[in-house]
């Protein structure tokens, strides 16, 4: 046994096969161990050794074991034509599990974000106010809530067909609200009231909103400028108006909107 011959263990240590594996290709003719040693066993050569990387390269691209070893040993094959036709397939395969690798991505970042859209197909259905970072921002503030579990559960199924229709509904509550304001709608009239309930529930498609949390949400559309810059973009004093009436909304459904917390 010379320095560069191998025993089957350690050939199969080297190849990252099991010696099963190399008896059995043995047995079949596929890879016969060229060498002996003077007690008689099989080692393996390092044409040896090659030939047992070629099979692997074959066997990866799905081809059965009595193709390769005619493959192999055919004396007409060109042994460059093969290696070329080998790279040819793995670049292919390469290719294919790159595109599949690039899918899972976006998979794994619709189903953390929970908008399962481009940051162009936001702007384009939610409008060129609507900031793309906004649901970063929101996943680092309620990201650990039961709420932004179901947000990113119900939200995640939905298509950009979905998203446009869903962004529609809320225009056009916005609208409402805007109007209702403008014509002297009181907080906590049944029109109000009324208002305050379609709002709530433009949440609750999203997570289960309480009216305790949408108190809440009032809060913070008062005290929270990028909220109220909105509102009052619609209408002016829209925001103190929205807020007035989510609260007598609350109030009228036995909770405590100035101590509501988020349950």
């Amino acid at each position: 046994m010379t320095s560069d011959e191998l025993t089957v263990g350690q050939a199969a240590a080297l190849v990252g096969v099991s010696v099963r594996t190399l008896h059995h290709w043995d047995t079949v003719g596929l890879i016969r161990p060229s060498g002996r040693t003077l007690a008689g066993y099989r080692v393996y050569s390092g044409d040896d050794v090659a030939r047992i990387h070629q099979v692997l390269v074959y066997r990866e691209l799905g081809l059965p074991l009595a193709e390769i070893g005619r493959v192999l040993d055919d004396p007409s094959a060109d042994a460059r034509e093969h290696l070329r036709r080998q790279r040819a397939q793995l670049t292919s395969q390469i290719s294919h599990l790159q595109t599949m690798v690039d899918a899972v991505d976006r998979m794994l970042a619709a189903r953390s974000s929970g908008i399962r859209l481009s940051p162009q197909e936001q702007v384009e259905i939610f409008g060129t106010d609507w900031r793309p970072e906004w649901v970063q921002e929101a996943e680092d503030r309620w990201g650990d809530t039961k709420q932004w579990a179901q947000y990113v559960e119900r939200s995640s199924t939905l298509s950009p067909d979905d998203w446009r229709a869903v962004a529609a509904a809320t225009e056009a509550l916005h609208l409402d609200l805007a109007e209702a304001q403008r014509a002297g709608v009181v907080p906590g009239s049944a029109e109000a009231n009324a208002l305050a309930e379609r709002h709530r529930e433009s949440f609750a498609r999203y997570f289960d909103c309480t009216h305790s949390m949408h108190a809440c949400l009032a809060r913070m559309f008062v005290s929270e400028p990028g909220y109220s810059d909105y509102f009052e973009s619609l209408s002016p004093g829209l925001t103190d108006w929205l807020h007035a009436t989510i609260f007598a909304n609350t109030a009228s459904h036995g909770v405590d909107p100035a101590s509501a917390t988020w349950t």
